[in-house]
């Protein structure tokens, strides 16, 4: 499956389109900005230049791999379902993320896989019920890979959420 991906990504990836929107059809800021942050972060721990466009497309193929992990999960959703399961099935993928450290293990959710659903249903029994919502990467960090060293900056809590009715001295609800 992953060999089909790959070859897919590296042809044609135009051609396969995920059935859900993963991201805006419009970039706005601040998320533009974030984003655009984080790519060049990557791609600057990594050695590659942003004319780079074959190391660039190099580094995108390796999602199709599970970078290298030796464990890849595909999570799906029942297509009925609708915007709240989204949230469900994000806090399903979180709980899985959040096990796996407790274990000793590492993780990546991959939206990416979510593009290559009808390659991904020729070699899996996916119901035609099931959107693929993405993949996971399961398994020990390679600690010497540069990527795995990059912290990515994280915004404040107060800069995109607020408290209210919380004081210094609680009173008791009943």
């Amino acid at each position: 499956m992953c060999r089909d991906i790959l070859q897919a990504a590296s042809e044609a990836a135009e051609r396969h389109q995920a059935e859900y929107a993963y991201y805006p059809t419009q970039w706005v800021e601040p998320y533009l900005g974030r984003r655009r942050q984080n790519g060049f972060a990557l791609y600057e721990v990594l050695g590659i230049g942003r004319d780079d466009r074959q190391r660039r497309e190099q580094q995108m193929l390796r999602n199709y791999s599970f970078f290298d992990a030796p464990v890849g999960l595909l999570v799906t959703l029942d297509r009925c379902l609708n915007t709240g399961s989204y949230m469900d099935v994000g806090m399903f993928i979180e709980n899985i993320l959040v096990a796996a450290r407790a274990q000793g293990l590492h993780t990546c959710a991959q939206a990416a896989f979510a593009t290559f659903h009808a390659i991904v249903r020729e070699h899996l029994p996916l119901n035609e019920d099931d959107i693929l919502v993405c993949g996971i990467a399961l398994g020990h960090e390679d600690t010497q890979a540069p990527e795995n060293r990059l912290l990515t900056e994280r915004q404040p809590v107060e800069a995109f959420a607020s408290f209210h009715g919380f004081s210094e001295t609680p009173e008791r609800v009943c």
